[in-house]
C-alpha cells in the first residue's frame, strides 16, 4: 500500500505515476477526499469526547433537575460521539480500500506505457549464427523429446494442457539449475528456504497479487487458500507483523518452491513446449532492507541474476520494464531475456523488482531505527533460476545431431556430463 502521507504531501507525484502505469489518476483525489473526511470526523469525535468527559464530571456533582438535564445532554452527546466514531471508521475503511487500489509509485526514469514500451539497457553475449554453422536449429520441444527429457503428451494426458513431465536428463538439468542458483545465493549471503506453496488470502493480498491479475492465481475455495505463482509471496509473508533488525544489512532469503499459474488470457500463446505452463519450479531471491539501500540492493540482485545467466552460457538482453507492465507492487523492474533461436526473439528468464515499502506496509513489516522509532522496510525480489531456462539452454547449446552441449558452469551439477545425447528407442 502506498504511503498516505505521500498522497497528501505530493498528490501530483502519485497522479503522474498512475498515468504512467495507464491507471486512473482520479483515484488519488478519491483517496484524498476519504482521508479528509476521516480526519474531519476524528477531529469532531475528539472534540465531543472531551466535552463528554467534562460533562461526566458535572453529572457526578449535580443533583435534582440539574442532574436530569445534564444526563439528557450526556445521552444526546453520546449518540453524536458514536455517530462520529462510525463516520471516522467508515471513512478510514474507504480511504484504505482506495489506497490499496493504487499501484506503487514508480521510480524516476521508469518508462511510461505498457508491455511493449520497455527500454533495452544493454545486450550481453552474441547469438549463434546457425546458418553459418550449416544447420537449422530445432526448437526446445523437439530437442527435449529426442533427449527423452520433456514429455508434454503424457503431461496433457494426466493433467491437461500446459502440463508436462521432465524425465531423465530433463529432470537432472532442472535440478542442476536450481542447485546452482542455491549455491550462488549462499555465496552472496542468502538463507535458503523451502517455502509453503499454499498461503492465506491476507498474505496473497499483502504482496499485491490480488489486484488486476488475480485471475492468474489458483484458489482452493474449500480451504480459502491460494497456490503461489512465486515463492516471493511466502517469503514476503515470512516476517509479516514483525519488527526486523537491519543493523547488519539486508535480510536475504532464497526460496525454492513449486509455482502455479493459471495463465488466464494467454490462449494461443506459447502453447508448444514448456515456455508458458501451469506448474514449474523456481529459486527466488528475496531481500528485506532499508528504504535508503533498496535501489542498490535492486542492482545487486540484477547482478546475481546475470551471474547465473553467464553460468548457463546464454546470450541475453536487460530491459527496464515499462510502468504499465510492472504489476501493482513494483516501483521498478528489470528483466533479463535470453535469445530464443527458433523464434528469433527474446524470452524472459529473470525478473527483479524493487517493491520499496509497498508490500511491507500491507503486511506490517517494520524496522527499528537508531532513534528507536519504527518504519516500514523495503522488499525486493528476483529470479535466480526457473524451469523455463531449460528452453533457452537446449536451443542455444544444441548441436547438428540433436545433442546438446552442457554449459561449463552447470557441468559440476551434472556429474561432469559434457553433452546430452539423443536417446534411441
Amino acid at each position: 500500500m502506498i504511503d498516505l502521507r505521500l498522497v497528501r504531501e505530493d498528490p501530483d507525484l502519485v497522479r503522474a505515476s498512475q498515468r504512467a502505469r495507464g491507471d486512473d489518476p482520479g483515484l488519488v483525489d478519491q483517496v484524498l477526499d476519504a482521508d479528509a473526511r476521516r480526519r474531519s470526523a476524528l477531529t469532531d469525535y475528539e472534540r465531543l469526547r472531551a466535552e463528554q468527559k467534562a460533562l461526566g464530571k458535572q453529572v457526578a456533582s449535580a443533583q435534582g433537575d440539574e442532574k436530569s438535564a445534564l444526563l439528557a445532554q450526556a445521552k444526546q452527546l453520546a449518540e453524536q460521539v458514536k455517530a462520529l466514531q462510525a463516520d471516522a471508521e467508515a471513512a478510514d475503511v474507504a480511504a484504505g480500500e482506495l489506497a490499496r487500489s493504487i499501484g506503487n509509485v514508480i521510480e524516476d526514469g521508469v518508462p511510461a506505457g505498457g508491455e511493449d514500451d520497455y527500454v533495452v539497457l544493454r545486450h550481453e553475449g552474441t547469438p549463434r549464427d546457425f546458418a553459418a554453422e550449416g544447420f537449422t536449429p530445432r526448437d526446445h520441444l523437439e530437442l527435449g523429446e529426442m533427449l527423452a527429457a520433456i514429455d508434454t503428451e503424457r503431461g496433457a494426458k494426466v493433467s491437461g494442457a500446459r502440463f508436462y513431465y521432465l524425465t531423465g536428463v530433463g529432470a537432472r538439468l532442472e535440478l542442476a539449475l536450481l542447485n546452482a542458483a542455491v549455491d550462488r545465493a549462499l555465496a552472496n549471503g542468502f538463507t535458503p528456504v523451502i517455502t509453503p506453496t499454499l498461503v492465506k488470502p491476507e498474505v496473497m493480498a499483502g504482496t499485491g497479487f490480488l489486484g488486476a491479475h488475480a485471475d492468474e492465481i489458483y484458489r482452493l475455495e474449500a480451504d480459502d487458500l491460494y497456490l503461489v505463482g512465486t515463492s516471493e509471496v511466502a517469503l514476503a509473508g515470512y516476517h509479516s507483523g514483525e519488527i526486523l533488525d537491519l543493523a547488519d544489512g539486508p535480510l536475504r532469503y532464497a526460496g525454492w518452491s513449486a509455482c502455479y499459474r493459471r495463465e488466464a488470457g494467454s490462449y494461443g500463446k506459447d502453447t508448444r513446449g514448456i515456455i508458458r505452463v501451469h506448474q514449474f519450479h523456481k529459486v527466488e531471491a528475496f531481500s528485506y532492507t532499508t528504504v535508503e539501500d533498496a535501489a542498490a540492493e535492486h542492482r545487486r540482485i540484477l547482478g546475481w541474476e546475470e551471474e547465473m545467466l553467464a553460468l548457463a552460457g546464454l546470450p541475453y538482453r536487460v530491459i527496464d520494464t515499462a510502468a504499465g507492465d510492472l504489476g501493482m507492487s513494483a516501483a521498478r523492474k528489470f528483466d533479463c531475456e535470453a535469445w530464443l533461436p527458433t523464434q528469433e526473439r527474446y524470452l524472459e528468464l529473470t525478473s527483479t523488482s524493487n517493491c520499496t515499502t509497498f508490500q511491507a506496509r500491507r503486511l506490517g513489516i517494520r524496522e527499528r531505527t537508531a532513534s528507536g522509532e519504527t518504519r516500514p522496510v523495503a522488499t525486493l525480489n528476483g529470479t535466480l533460476a526457473t524451469t523455463r531456462w531449460i528452453v533457452a539452454i537446449l536451443e542455444n547449446h544444441q548441436l547438428p545431431d540433436g545433442s546438446v552441449r552442457v554449459p561449463e558452469g552447470l557441468r559440476p551439477y551434472l556429474g561432469g556430463l559434457e553433452v546430452l545425447e539423443p536417446v534411441t528407442r
